[in-house]
């Protein structure tokens, strides 16, 4: 029986009803925000009026895509609880330390893209080399969305992929295009609440069906993989090293400090959902909210990985024939541990819940890519460098045209997604790419207020450059690392030559003045630019320091407890 037969859903009615009212309540939300769209600030950034429990909600289901949900899955799936590292090391202490400290610098600029921050700091150059791999980034990232997007509807419907790819990819094209950030950022916060209606039923009744937590961790023990599932140090499998030392300096180094920091303080989709806020205070307070829910997700997206991978003959079988050779392929994969898992545990009424928590799931991810690819598109590549000067109508126009031609490069991207047994493995190699190298021009372009316009693009390239050759290395296997060690390597290495490509570049190149680095460099920043005048006055609740204090306290508790 082919895979795709094997995982059709028995949908019935009252389901797809659901996903229908889902779908109107997506397009009502596009058709709302289009009322409050007159000029490019508005479609862009939401006129920067929304409030900080709003931005943010959407500032965590921007990143609850299809990626974070099926990837996570099928971690859980393939490795159990060092899972847990992609959120409690890899997000929660980079989230904190972007409201506390990078916010302000974002904020108190108000620049309008990240790109525009690097163009202010380090001129054309820098700049132009992060808005293009940033734009191709977010097409790659958006084809991963959309892929997993049309297997949902090729699954629930036997749609052939390619016409689900392209039904899933109008939907999210007519909100965007109605409503701009708007619409993207009030679907986001409905989108959390779909996502965690459908995933917390399914971690209960797959628990229920499994014997409880007892009956789970019993089952786990005796798969392919055995008790190390159940501990998330020092998680071995995962990184891919031999040695316990390695494995938790790659994992805290290489996971924890550049991809995380890297990806959570400089990519735009995230820092695009604080820049819509009214203060600066409330912007800092966006990814620190985002916080609090980020630490519980994992309870319901990596158990339910790891219960489909015993509970579901499909999936088991599955494990252990990888177990047993890992080169084995077949139609299933650990990407779909959670839809066996939903076709074999939810009665209907709840798979209705389900697919559209899913379907949720992967259009607030392409929402999010397509939203800030359209803003870097206009503002720091048509605006920059093709057309200046026009009026404001003029790149509101140009900001749809990019959503829609985003859209369709998404489709094509969409394939490439399709090589790859765990998208996990495909979106960790993208960020080591990008977001490692970036990370390592932007800290240090932060503090060091000497770093020269040179230095900052020729970094980013040399950077760059360093983690595609890793990558390549171990394709060829000059060296072999499985799991995702090979990208934590990569990213390692990208931001090691980064910075030492940047410190030398910088000994020989002129640096900018003093007084052009205001607002953009620490030393140079006075203290009245970097703080919310009426920071003093907000109740305990809503200072951003101490709410991420205590956030780090229970993160902190969260790895010792099931560490």
């Amino acid at each position: 029986m082919h895979a795709a037969e094997a995982l059709r859903l028995d949908a019935s009615p009252v389901d797809f009803a659901l996903v229908a009212l889902y779908f109107v309540f997506v397009l009502g939300i596009g058709l709302l925000a289009r009322q409050r769209v007159s000029s490019s600030i508005d479609f862009f950034l939401s006129g920067r009026s929304l409030p900080a429990w709003v931005t943010g909600l959407a500032f965590i289901s921007a990143n609850l895509g299809a990626v974070e949900i099926m990837g996570m899955s099928a971690n859980g799936a393939e490795y159990g609880f060092p899972t847990f590292h992609y959120f409690w090391i890899g997000a929660i202490p980079a989230m904190l330390f972007l409201g506390v400290v990078m916010m302000p610098f974002y904020y108190g600029s108000k620049v309008r893209s990240v790109p525009e921050f690097m163009r202010r700091r380090f001129g054309t150059g820098a700049h132009l080399v992060n808005a293009l791999s940033f734009a191709v980034a977010q097409i790659l990232i958006a084809g991963v969305n959309l892929y997993l997007l049309g297997t949902i509807l090729n699954v629930l419907l036997g749609w052939p992929l390619w016409v689900s790819v392209v039904v899933a990819a109008v939907i999210v094209l007519s909100y965007i295009t109605l409503g701009g950030l708007s619409a993207a950022i009030y679907n986001e916060v409905l989108q959390f609440f779909v996502i965690v209606a459908a995933l917390l039923p399914l971690t209960l009744v797959g628990l229920h069906k499994v014997g409880g937590w007892s009956g789970l961790q019993e089952r786990v023990i005796g798969s392919p993989g055995g008790a190390e599932q159940l501990e998330s140090w020092p998680g071995n499998a995962l990184s891919g090293f031999g040695s316990n030392f390695l494995s938790i300096l790659g994992i805290v180094f290489g996971l924890g400090f550049v991809l995380s920091f890297g990806y959570w303080t400089t990519n735009f989709v995230e820092v695009q959902r604080a820049m819509a806020t009214h203060s600066i205070s409330a912007a800092r307070r966006t990814p620190i909210i985002g916080a609090y829910p980020k630490m519980f997700i994992p309870l319901i997206v990596v158990i339910p990985g790891m219960i489909s991978a015993v509970l579901v003959p499909e999936m088991a079988e599955y494990k252990a024939q990888r177990a047993a050779n890992p080169d084995f392929t077949s139609d299933t994969s650990y990407n779909q541990a959670l839809l066996y898992l939903m076709k074999d545990v939810l009665p209907n009424g709840l798979l209705g819940v389900g697919l559209a928590g899913l379907l949720a799931a992967f259009m607030a991810g392409m929402a999010a890519n397509v939203s800030a690819f359209n803003t870097v598109f206009s503002f720091d590549l048509w605006q920059q460098y093709v057309k200046k000067d026009r009026p404001d109508g003029y790149y509101l126009k140009v900001g749809r045209l990019a959503t829609i031609g985003a859209t369709v490069a998404a489709i094509f991207t969409a394939f490439i997604a399709g090589n790859f047994a765990n998208i996990m493995d495909y979106l960790q190699t993208l960020f080591s790419f990008f977001n490692a190298p970036l990370f390592a021009t932007f800290i240090l372009g932060m503090f060091w207020k000497k770093m020269t316009p040179t230095a900052g693009w020729a970094g980013l390239v040399a950077g760059t450059l360093s983690a595609i050759v890793v990558f390549v290395l171990n394709e060829v296997e000059v060296f072999s690392l499985s799991g995702q060690g090979a990208s934590f390597v990569a990213a390692g290495t990208a931001f090691v030559v980064d910075i030492v490509v940047s410190v030398v570049v910088t000994q020989v190149t002129t640096p900018k003045p003093a007084a052009e680095l205001v607002g953009l460099v620490y030393s140079e920043t006075p203290k009245e630019l970097r703080t919310d005048p009426e920071a003093d006055t907000l109740p305990w609740y809503q200072r951003p320091v101490l709410l991420a204090g205590i956030a780090l306290v229970l993160v902190i508790g969260l790895n010792i407890f099931v560490g």
